[in-house]
C-alpha cells in the first residue's frame, strides 16, 4: 500500500516542484520555517527548528528569561517538524515551481510540542473524536485593502481602483465597489483555486475598501490550514497590484473592525447527524449547552480571539462589533448569532474573533468553549431579541491586560489545555504589550506636546 509520504513525493514530482517551503505557524500566526530544494526535502522528510520559535513575539523578541527557561530547554534545543501530507499547497506566485508544506512539531521522544498552535487545535479535535463527534466550521475572513505606505506613522488610506478614484463612504454589499479591484481578485481566485482553497463568496463589507471572503464549511484543521495559506495569498495578490491587504482587527480610525466569524456545528461521527438538533428539528440540549459553554469561557480565552492591543479597538463603543457573549437567533448585535437554517444545518456563529487572530488558536478556543459546555452541561442565558449592543451582563474584558489576567487565572481550563501553553501564550502576549507601551503614539504628540 502506498504511504501518504509516498503520495506526497509523487505529487511533488508530478508537478515538477523545485522548492518546498517547509513551515509551521507560530503563536501569532506567522509562517516560520525553511525553504528547501525538493530533493533535500524528500531525503530528509522533515526539518528541525529551535523550540524558541514558538515563544517569539510579533516583533521578533522573546519572553522574559525566567519564563523562557521555565518553558524551554536552556540549551535552546531543536524540535522535530514532520510534514503533513494532507497540508500541501502550491505557491502560484513563485517564480520557480514551489510548494508549501505545513509541518507538525514534536520533541525528540515523538511527543507533540505543547506550544504549537496546530497541536492545540488537534488536541481539541481529539476531545470531540473521543466522544464520537466531529466539529464542522465555516470561517468568514474580513480584511481591508489600502494604499501601500512605507511610513507606519501615517494613517492607512483607501487604495485607488480601476476608475482611478479612491473609494469614499460606506459601500456595504456594493458589486460595483468590489469590481473596482477585479484584476486583483481574479488573481486571488485563480491562485486559491490552484491551491485547492474552499472559497465561497466575496463580499464588500461595511468599511471603506473592506472586503470579506467566506469559506465553505468543512473539517476544522483543514480550514485552519487554509486560512493560514489564504492570508499569505491575499497579501501577495494585493502586492502584485500595488496595494496592500491587512488583517488587522482595527486598521482605520472611524471605520469598522475586521473579524474572523466562525460558524460551528457538531455532527455524530457514526450517523452524520447534526447533534445540535433533535429528531423533530428543535434545538437539542447539546446545542444549548454548547452555547452556554461559549458564553462562560470565551471571556476566559479572549486573548486567543483578540490577541493584540489593536484587537480591543474593535470592541470600542459605537462600533459594529458585538461586545458581549449574549446569543440570539438571526441577531447580528450579539456575540453569538444563531442563523436561520434547517435542523441539519443548525449552527452558532461566533462573531467575536478578530481577523488578526491565529486561525488554529481561534478555532481551537471556540470549539473548546462549546465542548466544555456540552460535557459539563452549562445552560445558556435567555436569547436576546432586538438590539444587544448595550447588554452589559455578559461583557468582555475591556483590554488586553485584563484579558490576559483572566486567562492566566482560569484554573478550569487546565483540565483541557496544557498549562505550559497557557503560560507561554500569556507570556508572549505580555511581552508584546510591554513593547507596545514603549512606543509614543501620534495622538500623544498631537495633543500633549504643547498643551501640558
Amino acid at each position: 500500500m502506498t504511504s501518504k509520504l509516498d503520495q506526497l513525493t509523487g505529487w511533488l514530482k508530478e508537478r515538477k516542484i523545485t522548492e518546498v517551503e517547509c513551515l509551521i505557524s507560530d503563536l501569532t500566526g506567522i509562517a516560520r520555517g525553511k525553504i528547501s530544494p525538493t530533493n533535500k526535502f524528500l531525503d530528509e522528510k522533515g526539518m528541525r527548528l529551535p523550540e524558541s520559535v514558538l515563544l517569539q513575539t510579533v516583533t521578533g523578541d522573546y519572553v522574559e528569561d525566567d519564563i523562557y527557561y521555565e518553558l524551554l530547554d536552556p540549551a535552546d534545543i531543536d524540535m522535530f517538524c514532520r510534514p503533513d501530507p494532507a497540508a500541501v499547497f502550491l505557491v502560484p506566485w513563485a517564480i520557480e515551481p514551489t510548494a508549501l508544506v505545513i509541518h507538525d512539531t514534536y520533541d525528540k521522544m515523538g511527543i507533540p510540542i505543547a506550544l504549537s498552535p496546530r497541536n492545540i487545535l488537534k488536541t481539541v479535535l481529539k476531545l470531540y473524536a473521543d466522544r464520537g463527534w466531529q466539529p464542522i466550521v465555516a470561517p468568514e475572513m474580513e480584511f481591508y485593502l489600502t494604499k501601500r505606505c512605507e511610513d507606519p506613522d501615517l494613517p492607512f488610506q483607501p487604495p485607488v481602483g480601476r476608475s482611478g478614484r479612491q473609494e469614499t463612504g460606506r459601500q456595504s454589499f456594493s458589486i460595483d465597489a468590489a469590481n473596482e479591484f477585479d484584476p486583483l481578485f481574479e488573481d486571488m481566485y485563480d491562485w486559491c483555486e490552484a491551491q485547492g482553497l474552499d472559497l465561497d463568496t466575496l463580499i464588500h463589507e461595511e468599511g471603506t475598501a473592506q472586503m470579506e471572503i467566506n469559506f465553505r464549511h468543512g473539517e476544522a484543521l483543514h480550514l485552519a490550514d487554509q486560512i493560514l495559506v489564504f492570508k499569505r495569498t491575499m497579501r501577495e495578490a494585493a502586492l502584485k497590484h500595488n496595494v496592500a491587504a491587512t488583517f488587522m482587527a482595527k486598521p482605520m480610525t472611524g471605520e469598522p473592525g475586521s473579524a474572523m466569524h466562525l460558524h460551528q456545528s457538531v455532527v455524530d461521527l457514526e450517523t452524520g447527524r447534526n447533534v445540535f438538533s433533535n429528531a423533530e428539528g428543535s434545538m437539542s440540549e447539546l446545542f444549548l449547552h454548547h452555547v452556554g459553554g461559549l458564553q462562560k469561557f470565551i471571556p476566559e480565552l479572549l486573548p486567543m480571539f483578540a490577541p493584540n492591543v489593536n484587537s480591543f479597538r474593535r470592541f470600542l463603543p459605537d462600533t459594529s462589533a458585538p461586545v458581549n457573549v449574549e446569543w440570539g437567533e438571526e441577531n447580528r448585535t450579539v456575540g453569538l448569532r444563531v442563523p436561520d437554517s434547517d435542523p441539519q444545518n443548525r449552527r452558532v456563529e461566533n462573531r467575536l474573533a478578530g481577523a488578526d487572530a491565529n486561525p488554529y488558536l481561534a478555532i481551537a478556543a471556540s470549539l473548546l468553549c462549546g465542548y466544555i459546555g456540552m460535557v459539563e452541561q452549562i445552560p445558556p442565558s435567555q436569547p436576546v431579541k432586538g438590539r444587544g449592543y448595550e447588554r452589559r451582563n455578559l461583557r468582555l474584558p475591556l483590554n488586553l491586560e485584563a484579558a490576559l489576567e483572566r486567562m492566566e487565572s482560569c484554573t478550569a481550563l487546565e483540565r483541557y489545555l496544557s498549562p505550559k501553553f497557557i503560560r507561554g501564550y500569556v507570556a508572549v502576549k505580555r511581552a508584546e504589550h510591554e513593547n507596545f507601551k514603549r512606543v509614543i503614539s501620534s495622538w500623544e504628540r498631537e495633543f500633549l506636546m504643547l498643551s501640558v
